[in-house]
């Protein structure tokens, strides 16, 4: 057995099991139950598995430039394995190209692919003479189609941001899409603070800074390893939270002893968050359809050491009337609503290929199905906040200002968007204060 060969076929793994419907993350973490990675191998095969994930357009380029047949006629099993190959022989830089053949090689002739050995060998090989040769695949000069196929994005969402943003914009979004995304943590500030972090970190020869713009957030420099043994992850010093979604908690403004409801809580990060800010001193109410995501809030409020928050399982548009002395009961509300997921795209590698308007338009119905529920849960003298982590326009702007149209009684406060982008270390999201008149 070669060195890499375990790597590369656990990572292999992790593109069936996502070819099966299982979501990226959870592939990961049920193929890394059968191993034993160092930390080192662990991050190998992540980032090949969730390349391969994010740039399947383009790897299948290849395999139609390279190969006798289109990847459409390729088996499953096969195509997968040659985007092993294919990943590391296009996107990383430092892996030899006999390193990436042989492995891949070695893959096919170890699985019930063995008989198709000779025919992965010769398609990266091939792949290999043409860039030598510079016989890239072809591509047309449209603006559209390059964007789709080079930064491996479908047709109808390069579209659609287009659409929204401009070509020069929406190319910069379709490359971050691509980039591999930052770790940023929030200070538990009931706990520690953030120079206690940064030097329990330097002490370990961890590499992290603190966030620009936030009062709270560290983010790190380098490789870490197992998120749940760095320090003061146990004692609950800190929490994982991007940099775009930490901003949206305190546009609420929570203040001690208020009732503050999270309308779609799971899984938890930001009713944390306000529970922090008030001190731990309140009534906070954390509102989800799924009890298995409320579990893993109920082990982060725990963990921590969160007292505040109470927990049901059900769906906040039918709250009102499964709790009818919820009427215009709550100080603040915060909506961080179901949606595409457009700007975490870089977080969620395989969301993309299963994305489609249909369902975007589905999320639209949702989302103003909770404005309209969830607002008359709040007082008259109440703050509601509405956030999402997508750069749609229909599921952000425009829905708020539909819902302001058809609520006179309401008006817009603040309301932001944020675009990621490749010099950018930030996500897309979009936040928006809405209060009574």
């Amino acid at each position: 057995m070669s060195i890499g060969y375990l790597p590369r076929k656990a990572a292999w793994e992790i593109l069936l099991k996502v070819n099966a419907g299982i979501f990226s993350d959870q592939a990961l973490e049920k193929v890394l139950l059968n191993y034993k990675f160092k930390s080192i191998d662990i991050a190998f095969l992540t980032e090949l598995s969730f390349g391969c994930i994010r740039y399947r357009k383009f790897l299948d380029l290849w395999i139609d430039h390279t190969s006798k047949f289109t990847h459409t006629k390729q088996p499953p099993k096969l195509r997968w394995l040659l985007h092993i190959g294919f990943y590391q022989i296009l996107k990383m830089e430092k892996i030899p190209h006999s390193a990436s053949i042989s492995t891949t090689v070695e893959i096919a002739k170890k699985t019930e692919l063995k008989g198709l050995s000779g025919v992965v060998n010769g398609i990266l090989r091939n792949a290999i003479k043409k860039l030598e040769m510079s016989n890239l695949p072809y591509v047309s000069d449209n603006h559209l189609d390059r964007i789709s196929y080079l930064e491996s994005v479908p047709e109808w969402l390069v579209k659609e941001m287009v659409h929204w943003y401009g070509e020069t914009v929406a190319s910069n979004i379709a490359k971050a899409f691509n980039k591999k995304p930052s770790i940023d943590l929030r200070i538990n500030i009931l706990k520690t603070d953030l120079n206690s972090c940064l030097d329990s970190f330097k002490l370990n020869d961890i590499k992290a800074e603190p966030i620009e713009n936030l009062n709270n957030a560290i983010t790190f420099k380098g490789k870490v390893g197992s998120i749940s043994e760095l320090p003061g992850y146990k004692e609950g010093n800190w929490v994982i939270q991007n940099r775009s979604s930490q901003w949206v908690v305190p546009l609420l403004n929570p203040q001690k002893g208020e009732k503050i409801l999270d309308a779609c809580a799971a899984p938890g990060i930001k009713t944390t968050q306000i529970a922090e800010l008030i001190n731990d001193q309140g009534e906070i109410w954390a509102i989800d359809r799924s009890k298995k995501r409320l579990k893993y809030l109920e082990q982060n409020l725990k963990r921590l050491g969160l007292n505040s928050v109470k927990l049901l399982s059900t769906d906040s548009i039918n709250l009102i009337n499964k709790r009818p002395e919820f009427l215009n009961y709550f100080d603040k509300i915060l909506i961080d609503a179901p949606c595409s997921g457009i700007g975490t795209l870089s977080r969620n590698p395989d969301a993309r290929w299963s994305l489609n308007k249909k369902k975007i338009e589905e999320l639209i119905s949702i989302q103003a199905k909770l404005l309209d529920a969830n607002l008359a849960l709040l007082k008259k003298s109440g703050t509601l906040v509405y956030s999402t982590c997508t750069i749609c326009p229909n599921e952000n702007n425009l829905q708020v200002k539909k819902f302001i149209e058809q609520n006179k009684q309401i008006s817009l406060i603040y309301e932001k968007q944020i675009l990621q982008s490749f010099d950018s270390e930030s996500d897309g999201f979009y936040a928006a204060v809405i209060r009574y008149k």
